[in-house]
């Protein structure tokens, strides 16, 4: 099954071509998990090719992509253009979902309906931080415990309603703006349609994949992710892989990692507690041909970045050169002097 990992990395532009601007990086795999700024920034640093730290922030920044809450329920960068229809399909569903988890908050229909209504009212024409919001929240009547999950729950349910999504990042700290002033009108699909085309597009960046897949990454139920599957129909036929060896190092929550029901094809399972140790904190990962070869980490020093890796096996001398190319171009990425300091 060694062909289905290479496959994988290809279709997710891990292997082969690096995409040449951000959004052909996110569209490219319909989205980029999103909750770490830093490792967001990571995703479209290793499936791109002359891009900067910046230039993510930038294309953050000007709308070309959008980071709001979308597959699984959870926050992810996609592009501008795909942000109404895939948050229509899957919005809903999490709201209703995390529903029981508002109540316990102390947001219940009324207070949460009050909440969106001063939200459209406070964020017109402007983005805020969340700590602002909470503050012009209360001069609103919607007063909320700012040391409780309650504010980020209901900006949560606003975002999965197309009311708001982030805006412009101030630093590493978010900001949050109405979807209409930020993305434009909140255009949905109806829900067959919105399916067949999630289904075609997940098709080209994670085949070979099940609706199993599809649906473990989405979120949605497997009755409608076989839908879905079924109205895309066969995926399209890919080009051939390369045999060239491909070395890339994944970023903490890559999608590559998160993109299946499972991830015993890319990881032994003998190793994956090295990459999940618990919840859903997923390690960065060493990746070569699709198969996760070992994690690793960067340490700030005085000079730069040093990254250390901890391999799973031996390490060839092509995959050691792979990785120091890797380092160099994270260095180039993050604006700072990087070096390849160790495999421990």
């Amino acid at each position: 099954m060694t062909e289905v990992p290479l496959a994988r990395a290809h279709a997710q532009g891990l292997a082969g071509a690096r995409a040449g601007s951000v959004v052909e990086v996110v569209r490219k795999v319909v989205a980029l998990q999103a909750q770490d700024i830093r490792a967001n920034r990571l995703g479209v640093r290793v499936r791109s090719a002359g891009l900067t730290a910046a230039d993510v922030d930038a294309a953050c920044a000007s709308g070309a992509v959008v980071r709001t809450w979308a597959m699984r329920g959870t926050l992810h960068m996609l592009a501008a253009e795909d942000a109404g229809w895939i948050v229509g399909l899957l919005g809903p569903r999490f709201a209703a979902a995390t529903r029981p988890r508002r109540r316990q908050l102390g947001l219940d229909e009324e207070i949460t309906s009050r909440g969106v209504a001063a939200l459209e009212s406070i964020l017109a024409g402007k983005s805020l931080p969340r700590k602002e919001i909470g503050a012009a929240l209360a001069e609103h009547g919607v007063v909320l415990d700012p040391k409780s999950q309650a504010p980020a729950h209901l900006i949560g349910f606003t975002a999965m309603t197309g009311v708001v999504c982030r805006g412009a990042d101030v630093g590493d700290e978010p900001t949050y703006a109405l979807f209409r002033d930020w993305v434009g009108p909140f255009r949905t699909l109806p829900e067959e349609e919105a399916l067949a085309r999630l289904a075609s597009r997940y098709l080209s960046a994670y085949a070979p994949a099940t609706a199993e897949d599809f649906a473990a990454w989405s979120g949605l139920t497997l009755r409608q992710a076989r839908a879905g599957f079924a109205a895309a129909g066969p995926a399209e036929a890919t080009a051939p892989v390369s045999g060239e060896l491909s070395v890339r190092l994944l970023g903490h929550f890559d999608t590559y990692l998160l993109g299946y029901r499972s991830r015993e094809l890319a990881v032994a399972p003998e190793f994956d507690r090295r990459i999940q140790a618990g919840g859903g904190f997923i390690m960065p990962a060493v990746l070569v041909n699709g198969r996760v070869a070992g994690t690793w980490r960067q340490e700030r020093k005085k000079h730069g970045i040093e990254v250390r890796v901890d391999p799973f096996g031996p390490l060839g001398e092509d995959v050691l050169s792979g990785i120091r190319a890797e380092v160099d171009d994270l260095g180039r990425f993050l604006d700072h002097e990087a070096v390849f300091r160790s495999v421990d």
